[in-house]
Formats: structure tokens, C-alpha cells, sequence
């Protein structure tokens, strides 16, 4: 039988196998090269495969998570990673997680990296990118469409998204905002009409059911996940070591003026406006980088959005992409040690924009474990998750806009471009391929365009 047709009491029999440590390491190592299309993509592939294929977590409770990491500030998607991981192996299953979500796409943006600033255009990445930032368009109303038919279950949850698309992309309303109005929405609505704010949209759970999982709706909770205060202020002092004493030597070595040391104060400070995702702070990156520091020009952070877009990992991995390029055009080692000054600047930044991201799920984690059953926490982020859908939505037109319009709407449309994302929605949403065979086909008839033209 189907673990799709499984029944209720025949599924209270089946006994899922544990995960050893080494299984999960490799998986989540796997997960850091294949986790492109931005975080809806990222979290539509850890849905796939962690709830679907290999049942790790149950629906209700993958949802409850991602709820969580919607409302921190931070990559979303690397948050869940880290979560699940902590779930499954304590504090080091949570590390090594959330590492291997960063890690491969650190890697290969030096190496990108070095290549753009050392060659110039390179037209085999140029046709790269020019097949998968279509693909990526696709991609994203994908993942907005599984998503929203997961979390949107009535007319009020629809409303919610509706109205969230609406203020960011015609009012303009900064996205915490959105975020603080849909939890006083649920917050409210769970006391009032609680049966619309309930896990699945009233509906009780979801009608789709995926068999039995490692960690199911009624799992008890073990007991590295129940909530101590003890743990939380150790894991608060250490959080507050681990950025106080690289930040602190940075200051000591080179003093408070120099690169490497504002690049440390500044990512620790864009890290925590990161609410919504990369393009919610790319406003405040391109000012600090590009305007105040010049750390770039801006031609390259348009170029290394693009390189953060069409590479594995969080997108707010550009900020790896602005630190190598900061790092190589300051010379902080001197004119003979450019890609060392570069590479080690790449580290650093990621550091200060991630280590926030590992704080907030361990020391959060426990208190967001005991509320999975508790409607007056669960009500407002079902409400938040509602408003992400509006909101990836918006990201969808925007993605649609710049590569359908490259020179903007007084420019010529491009017609292939949309040609190429047509085809990777059909092969979506109509022959259900898999995210990484549409990127890399949209690649190579990219690649093979830019050829031929």
C-alpha cells in the first residue's frame, strides 16, 4: 500500500527507522548544492523531500517550523534547515544543518567571485545566467502555489495574502510591518473565530496525508527540545561570545576604521534587518556598500545579486559576493595577496550575517516546540503565513519584470526570456520535474542562446 493511502490505524503501526547522525549530515550536505530557486524554491525541496520522500518531520509539524522562521529575521530557509536539524540531532544536528545549508554556495561565490573580478565577463556564466533567471521566475510562482494551497484553507486566510500582496507591492509597506499587522490579525482572530486560525486553515489537518513520520503531530517531545531557562541563557552568552570576540580582535588588530572591521559591525547590523528575506535588505546593502563604504561599484552588486540568484543557498549569500569584492578592490593585504584579502572577507561577512540566524533557532526553539498544540500561538503565524504568500507573490513579479524587462518597461521585451519561463512552469506545474533538472535544462538553452545570438 501507498503511504499516501495509508489509514490512520495502520499508520499508528508503522514504525519509521531512526536517522543516524552520518545520514542526516550527508543529506543536509546534499541539500547545500541543490537548494537554488531563493528560499520558496529551498523550502519547497526541504518539503519534498524531508515530509514527502523520506517522512523526517510531519506536515503540521514542517509548518509550525517554517512559521517560526518566517518571522525572524534572517534566510528563512537556512532557519528551517538549522530547526529540523536541532529537532532531529540536538545543538550539533542544528549546526551542522544549518553550516551545510551555507557552506557549498560560500565556496562557489569566491570562486565566481574571483573569476568576475579577475576576467571580467566571462559569456559562459553570462549564458548561465541568462537561461536560470527565467527558470527562477517559474520557480518561485511554483513554490507560491504549493504553498499557498497548503496554508490558505479559507476565505479569511486568502484575504490575509490578498491584502499582504497588495501593501508591498502597490502601498509599499515595509515587510515587518505586514508581519506585525497579520500576527495582531491572528492573534485576534484565534480568540473570535478560532476555527479559521487552526493549523491547516480550520480544516483540522490536512487532507493530504503523507503516511507516519520520524517526528509526527504527537511525538513526545524528547528532552534536548523541552524549554529551560538555564539553556537559553547559556546559549545567549555563548551566541554573544562567538561575535563579541571575533569583532573584538578585528578592533584590537586593525582598529575600528578599517574594512574588515566595519564589514564585521555592518553585517551584524544588516543580518538583523533581514525580515522577509534578501530583498528586504538590499536597499540597506546597496546604500552601505555601494554608496557609503564603496566596497563596489554598483554594476557589480546588480552583477552579484544576479550570481546570488543562479547559485545554491540563501540569497542573502550576495552579501559573500560584496565582501570578496570589498576585500580585493581595499587591498586589505596588499597588492600580492588579493584573492586571500578577498576569500577572507568573504568568510567574515557570512559569519556576522549568519551566527544571528543559529542564535535565534536554539535559543527559540524549545519555547516554539511547546506551543505546536497552543491556538493562541498558533493562530498568529498561521496569519503570518498567510501574508508570505502575498509576499512571495510580489517577489514573483518582481523576478518576472526584471528579466521579461531587462532595460525596464520603455525597453524591448524579452521574448525568449519568457519563453524559457513558460516552458519551466509547464514542466512544474504540468509534468511535476524537479527543480534542479528545470534549472539545469533553462541553463543550457541559455547558455546555448548567448551562443548562437
Amino acid at each position: 500500500m501507498n503511504l499516501h493511502e495509508t489509514s490512520s490505524s495502520e499508520a499508528a503501526s508503522i514504525q519509521v527507522p531512526e536517522v543516524s547522525f552520518r545520514e542526516a549530515f550527508f543529506f543536509w550536505l546534499k541539500l547545500g548544492f541543490i537548494s537554488f530557486g531563493g528560499p520558496a524554491g529551498q523550502i519547497a525541496i526541504m518539503h519534498q523531500e524531508l515530509v514527502v520522500n523520506r517522512h523526517w518531520i510531519s506536515e503540521r509539524r514542517f509548518l509550525h517550523a517554517l512559521n517560526y522562521c518566517m518571522i525572524l529575521p534572517g534566510p528563512e530557509a537556512q532557519q528551517l534547515a538549522t530547526y529540523i536539524g536541532w529537532l532531529m540531532h540536538r545543538t550539533w544536528g542544528g549546526i551542522v544543518a544549518g553550516a551545510l545549508f551555507v557552506l557549498p554556495s560560500l565556496a562557489i561565490l569566491i570562486v565566481l567571485s574571483w573569476i568576475y573580478i579577475s576576467f571580467g565577463d566571462v559569456p559562459f556564466i553570462a549564458g548561465l545566467f541568462y537561461g536560470i533567471k527565467p527558470a527562477v521566475t517559474a520557480i518561485v510562482v511554483h513554490a507560491a502555489h504549493r504553498i499557498g494551497s497548503r496554508a490558505l484553507k479559507n476565505n479569511i486566510l486568502w484575504a490575509i495574502a490578498a491584502a499582504s500582496f497588495v501593501a508591498i507591492f502597490a502601498l509599499h509597506v515595509p515587510f515587518p510591518m505586514i508581519v506585525i499587522a497579520a500576527a495582531l490579525i491572528g492573534f485576534i482572530g484565534g480568540r473570535m473565530a478560532p476555527g479559521k486560525f487552526r493549523a491547516g486553515g480550520g480544516h483540522g489537518k490536512t487532507k493530504e496525508t503523507f503516511g507516519p513520520a520520524l517526528i509526527d503531530d504527537d511525538t513526545p517531545l524528547p528532552e534536548h527540545i523541552r524549554h529551560r531557562w538555564s539553556r537559553l541563557l547559556q546559549i545567549a552568552v555563548i551566541g554573544m561570545l562567538l561575535w563579541a570576540i571575533p569583532i573584538g580582535s578585528l578592533y584590537a588588530t586593525y582598529g575600528w576604521d578599517h574594512t574588515l572591521t566595519q564589514m564585521g559591525w555592518f553585517f551584524t547590523k544588516a543580518a538583523l534587518l533581514t525580515f522577509g528575506g534578501a530583498y528586504a535588505v538590499l536597499p540597506y546593502l546597496y546604500q552601505g556598500a555601494v554608496e557609503y563604504f564603496t566596497w563596489l561599484t554598483p554594476e557589480q552588486m546588480i552583477d552579484g545579486l544576479a550570481l546570488g540568484e543562479t547559485t545554491p543557498g540563501p540569497l542573502i549569500m550576495v552579501v559573500a559576493f560584496v565582501g570578496f569584492i570589498g576585500g580585493y578592490a581595499k587591498e586589505i593585504f596588499g597588492p600580492e595577496s588579493l584573492f586571500l584579502a578577498g576569500t577572507v572577507a568573504a568568510c567574515l561577512v557570512t559569519w556576522f550575517t549568519f551566527l544571528p540566524s543559529f542564535i535565534f533557532i536554539l535559543m527559540g526553539g524549545p519555547l516554539v516546540e511547546s506551543t505546536h498544540n497552543d491556538l493562541k500561538f498558533t493562530a498568529p503565524l498561521t496569519a503570518i503565513t498567510a501574508a508570505v504568500v502575498g509576499v512571495i507573490l510580489n517577489l514573483a513579479l518582481f523576478f518576472g519584470y526584471h528579466v521579461l524587462w531587462p532595460d525596464g518597461f520603455d525597453g524591448t521585451f524579452d521574448w525568449i526570456s519568457a519563453l524559457i519561463s513558460l516552458v519551466a512552469a509547464v514542466a512544474l506545474f504540468r509534468f511535476k520535474l524537479g527543480v534542479i533538472h528545470v534549472i539545469a535544462m533553462s541553463a543550457t538553452v541559455g547558455l546555448l542562446v548567448k551562443i548562437l545570438m
